[in-house]
């Protein structure tokens, strides 16, 4: 079995524990998973299978889709539901639906973020979340992401006050984007503390959420031995990638791992940009990319089959 699953992650789970419950599905130990998602956020999680796990790098999406919920009025260790609460501050002035666009559209293009304490990012060696668990507050650096797109999915002229108040968005953003980040500075714009109250993805690269399947379906497919039907083919997770088709003696001699000329239709090809060579049937044999120090050859990135 081998190809790309697009799973529906549910809350409550870790990406490493869907990555297990598949292995057992489809019946191999190789099985990986190309983005992680915290526990509580669901959505779009593509899963590889078989030989498709040596192509999860090429799969981890630049840019993603989200859609979620921003709680006003509450913030916690976590910056999303699953914290303890920190700050609290009722909404006690009038906020209307154009105060909210215009903080969206201050927080779209590129912005600085600074990690929350409850993530995997490493300083001096060890996860923040490390420190965080034993109570201890770092210095982190920040990065920068883009943010392509930012809109509000209610609508509402003003919202309600209250102890809390709760509205939806929508976020395209680039790979590192840390969107309960996101919510908080919202809320820090309009002057409330903030948090995310729940997210999930709907995109990731070009996988959707409507190419999903959930855990339990994947189980079902597996039990009537349909479940390879539901993967992506490697050649169509890479669609996006030049194809070299070959004849002859030039297939043997990609799955040997041999460095070859580069033909004239892919010159004009960046020097990074993986070339897929496919057999007469359609099969990835490899992906190649321009040799790095000898002008005019190409050379294996990843032999997926050979002789």
């Amino acid at each position: 079995m081998e190809g790309v699953l697009i799973l529906n992650k549910p809350a409550g789970m870790t990406s490493h524990d869907c990555v297990y419950r598949m292995r057992k599905y489809a019946r191999t130990k190789k099985v990986g998973h190309t983005g992680t998602l915290d526990p509580e956020v669901t959505g779009v999680l593509p899963i590889c299978i078989g030989r498709a796990t040596k192509i999860v790098d090429l799969l981890t999406a630049d840019n993603k889709v989200y859609e979620g919920k921003v709680t006003l009025g509450i913030s916690t260790t976590t910056e999303d539901q699953t914290g303890e609460i920190v700050d609290k501050k009722a909404i006690d002035k009038s906020i209307s639906y154009d105060d909210i666009a215009q903080v969206f559209n201050e927080l779209t293009g590129t912005i600085e973020q600074i990690p929350p304490m409850y993530s995997a990012v490493k300083v001096n060696g060890k996860k923040l979340y490390e420190y965080a668990r034993k109570g201890i507050e770092v210095e982190r650096p920040s990065r920068q992401v883009t943010i392509h797109s930012f809109e509000i999915l209610d609508n509402f002229d003003e919202l309600p006050l209250g102890e809390t108040v709760t509205f939806s968005f929508r976020v395209h953003a680039s790979k590192g984007t840390y969107v309960r980040t996101l919510a908080v500075m919202v809320g820090e714009k309009l002057g409330y503390p903030a948090h995310m109250s729940q997210l999930t993805r709907i995109k990731s690269g070009e996988f959707s959420i409507e190419q999903s399947i959930t855990l339990q379906e994947a189980e079902q497919l597996s039990e009537n031995g349909m479940l390879q039907e539901k993967l992506i083919s490697i050649e169509d997770a890479l669609f996006y990638l030049p194809k070299w088709h070959l004849h002859g003696t030039l297939q043997s001699k990609v799955k040997n791992g041999a460095v070859l000329s580069v033909p004239a239709q892919f010159e004009h090809i960046e020097e990074d940009q993986p070339l897929q060579m496919l057999d007469e049937a359609g099969n990835l044999l490899a992906l190649y990319i321009k040799h790095p120090t000898k002008p005019g050859l190409l050379k294996p990135l990843k032999v997926l089959r050979n002789n």
